[in-house]
């Protein structure tokens, strides 16, 4: 069974046409005779930009209406940041491929301080993720922490107009967009660990398309999809479905695969942190070990706090 021609859904910012357009641009040099086109969509986490991802839902915000689409036949497939990806994929669709991860870290932009450590007592620093926000004050509890949202170019722009001191982005993402020269320092993984799946990018399409899962599994990178279970195994375990303040990154070890891993309170006062090691085939199994190890400790009273401070807001 042959597919002539993908229709590739992507949100309309920059970041993800960038996305969309690096799959396409692959997907034509690897098949000169498959067509390829894109087809704009809008989803929820792109109309509602007056309050914190937490709040309206977290995981799933960038995902769904790209994903009924799919599922109506209006798209073949659909471009993610892995990061966005929620770890229960709707029955009927299923991540086709995890492309070679690019640099996992968070990166610090400010116009007027070079370094975090730079940042005076008081200073707005923004960021829309309860994970950096825990793991930031943390570090910096006398640090002002506020949200900031919209596309990579919209929160440049606020940080531009003196809205913050400095701004906390994906170093990925900047780097895709052209904004290397902006990052002023990557923060090392020992202050902030990284969302799951970040630098990656998962290719979504329906399960039973085999045609179209064919073409695109060249794209798929084992090293990166191994470490991605281990993350997503992670996630699954603590998550619960809403975005929580957690940091987890896995990378190739002697034994095969190590798994790190953080649950802090959002206030950053506590936060558990632990890692562990083993076979690249357990990687799901060691996210899950590991989640259970700092639920444990005590991530698991963090997590219900939460859950009951975000219900007050």
């Amino acid at each position: 069974m042959k597919c002539d021609t993908i229709i590739i859904g992507t949100r309309s910012s920059k970041l993800a046409l960038w996305q969309a357009d690096y799959v396409a641009a692959r997907l034509r040099e690897a098949y000169p005779e498959l067509t390829v086109e894109k087809r704009l969509m809008t989803t929820k986490g792109d109309k509602i930009l007056d309050a914190p991802l937490a709040k309206i839902g977290g995981k799933g915000l960038f995902t769904k209406e790209l994903e009924q689409a799919m599922l109506a036949g209006e798209i073949d497939l659909a471009v993610h940041s892995l990061k966005d990806m929620p770890t229960e994929v709707p029955e009927g669709l299923a991540i086709a491929a995890i492309t070679k991860r690019a640099d996992p870290g968070d990166a610090f932009v400010s116009n007027r301080y070079a370094s975090l450590a730079a940042l005076p007592a008081g200073a707005a620093i923004g960021t829309s993720s309860l994970r950096r926000r825990a793991q930031l004050l943390h570090a910096r509890p006398d640090l002002t922490i506020r949200d900031l949202r919209g596309n990579v170019n919209t929160r440049l722009a606020k940080l531009d107009a003196g809205e913050y001191d400095a701004a906390v982005l994906a170093v990925a993402g900047l780097k895709r967009l052209g904004f290397a020269e902006r990052i002023r320092e990557v923060l090392p993984q020992q202050l902030l660990l990284p969302a799951v799946g970040q630098g990656a990018l998962a290719i979504e399409t329906r399960a039973a398309d085999a045609a179209v899962r064919e073409r695109v599994a060249f794209l798929a990178d084992a090293g990166t999809t191994a470490c991605a279970r281990a993350e997503r195994a992670f996630l699954a375990r603590v998550e619960g479905g809403c975005q929580v303040p957690v940091g987890v990154y896995a990378q190739p070890a002697a034994a095969g695969i190590a798994v790190e891993a953080v649950i802090a309170s959002l206030d950053g006062a506590r936060l558990y942190r632990d890692r562990v090691e083993g076979a690249a085939a357990d990687a799901a199994a060691l996210g899950t070990e590991l989640a259970d190890q700092l639920l444990a400790a005590g991530g698991l009273d963090v997590l219900h706090e939460l859950g009951l401070l975000l219900d007050r807001q």
